[in-house]
């Protein structure tokens, strides 16, 4: 019996991320993100299209709880109501969660960024921090 999937939960850790699926090529749509090919569609905006940058791409995000690894798999470009563009990233974290965050709330780095590989080993394993 192949449980592969249940055991992977959809995380990743520093050295298998390049197995995540992107979403590029088109803007997503609800049913995008109900069959998990997305992680995120937005209605309500004007001029959605999807931004040209090579993914699934590690990023260090910048929230409210501080620094978080993350890999963005999905970035699209979108004008709020005010006109202003939106340049927007669906990340999966290390445990398997999507998010979506702000391209200027991310740094994108290397998979070799000491920092990033130590957040996305922390998230894994939290008794790994250096307390």
């Amino acid at each position: 019996m192949d449980d592969t999937s249940e055991e992977d939960g959809g995380g990743f850790d520093a050295d298998d991320w390049m197995r995540l699926k992107p979403f590029t090529g088109a803007v997503a749509t609800l049913d995008d993100v109900q069959a998990r090919r997305a992680v995120f569609a937005l209605g309500e905006t004007d001029d959605p299209r999807p931004i040209a940058m090579d993914l699934p791409q590690p990023v260090i995000w910048w929230e409210e709880d501080g620094e978080q690894a993350a890999v963005a798999v999905q970035a699209e470009s979108h004008l709020g109501a005010d006109g202003e563009e939106m340049e927007i990233l669906g990340l999966i974290l290390p445990d398997g969660e999507g998010a979506v965050a702000l391209m200027e709330d991310v740094d994108l780095v290397d998979d070799t960024d000491p920092t990033w590989r130590d957040l996305v080993t922390r998230a894994i394993d939290p008794s790994a921090a250096n307390d």
